[in-house]
């Protein structure tokens, strides 16, 4: 088969990383998968099998998503928007894909459904059209009104053929966060939780014994990193905190030069991010899906700063849904202080490794195999 995913990640890096992660599995199967993707490139995630093809990129100037910047870090004008809906659609002509997969829309990235609306629309007119799939994380941002329900509704009773929900429904199902109708609800297929293979331990045994703090790939989390070096001074163990962002060297001078003397490491995130985990002594993070799938891998005890700026929820469900299991603890961003996050890292530390299994964590695997049947039983 002939898969192609279309992301776009505006802040963070998470969506990009969950779309990689699905291409890995396609490639391992011994499919041709492409990521066609309109966010800012991200080499630190693992791209290997896939064909990346990076559209004019996009990114918000901030967390509520009002302003979209291009390439240049001017505001996107239509000319941009037009140019780079015009590349996205030429890319999946010559694609040709017997699958189209579209990661978030129509849930999310409303700002960007001319774009989105195109493809589908030039997926329609192909000789063969492919299965279209929609492709959602676990808790989706609730809509702000009933009518961008509604919308999405009338997209994917249109144009999807069915919405892969990487989630296992006896711990999080979509209706919690998104209002779920009975025709939507038949295009749902959970396949688990997607993640990558289990990490294992750092081979150099970076990271062992330390309290790793990380915001994911975007430029967020400058006030966590700040308590965290406050919170580093005097304590027992080594700190080490990873910095994302396109903005990470600026960010990361400012940082340094707060810690001063303090013997803390403070770096660029990093590919082996997940392999320091696993033989970390604590985590302190935000709670994006793909590092709550490490988290739950790794076992290491964590602290968990959900990302909140802008209204945002989706963070917060997710957290507290962890903390009913053992080894998590929640700090809201608005409670952040070095006496807060000293104070919930020595409860995580004192609760010890989390035992690792249980969740449904191929998700990744499970999407091919359903997708495979798809395209098998789809008209030829």
């Amino acid at each position: 088969m002939n898969i192609l995913i279309s992301v776009t990640h505006l802040l963070g890096t998470g969506h990009l990383g969950r779309a990689l992660t699905l291409g890995r599995a396609f490639s391992k199967a011994g499919h041709h998968v492409a990521v066609l993707t309109g966010g800012r490139p991200a080499p630190h995630l693992d791209a290997t099998g896939v064909q990346v093809i990076q559209a004019p990129s996009l990114a918000s100037d901030g967390t509520n998503f009002t302003k979209l910047l291009c390439d240049d870090g001017r505001e996107a004008d239509a000319d941009y928007l037009q140019r780079r809906s015009s590349y996205m659609v030429a890319a999946l002509q010559d694609q040709r894909p017997d699958v189209f997969i579209t990661e978030l829309f129509p849930f999310g990235r409303r700002s960007l459904s001319a774009e989105f609306l195109a493809l589908l629309a030039a997926c329609e007119s192909m000789d063969k059209k492919p299965v279209v799939l929609g492709s959602v994380r676990d808790i989706l941002a609730p809509p702000s009104k009933p009518e961008k329900a509604m919308r999405a509704r009338d997209i994917l009773l249109q144009h999807y053929d069915g919405v892969l929900v990487h989630s296992d429904p006896s711990v999080t199902a979509l209706t919690e966060s998104w209002p779920v109708t009975a025709d939507v609800g038949a295009l749902l297929k959970y396949t688990g939780y997607v993640a990558q293979e289990p990490a294992g331990a750092h081979p150099d045994g970076v990271g062992a014994g330390e309290v790793v703090v990380s915001a994911g790939g975007g430029s967020v989390g400058q006030a966590l990193f700040e308590a965290a070096i406050e919170a580093a001074r005097g304590h027992p163990l080594s700190w080490r905190i990873l910095v994302g962002g396109t903005d990470r060297d600026d960010r990361i001078a400012a940082l340094r030069k707060r810690a001063g003397t303090l013997q803390i490491t403070i770096e660029p995130v990093r590919p082996d991010f997940r392999q320091m985990l696993s033989g970390a002594a604590a985590s302190v993070s935000m709670c994006g899906y793909n590092t709550a799938m490490d988290l739950l891998q790794s076992g290491v005890p964590a602290v968990l700063v959900p990302f909140d700026d802008g209204g945002e929820v989706e963070q917060t469900l997710r957290g507290r849904s962890l903390a009913t299991q053992g080894g998590f603890e929640v700090l809201m961003a608005q409670d952040v202080s070095a006496h807060t996050l000293s104070r919930e890292v020595a409860r995580v530390l004192k609760s010890g490794k989390r035992s690792v299994g249980g969740l449904r964590m191929d998700g990744a695997a499970e999407s091919v195999r359903i997708v495979e049947s798809m395209v098998a039983e789809s008209p030829s």
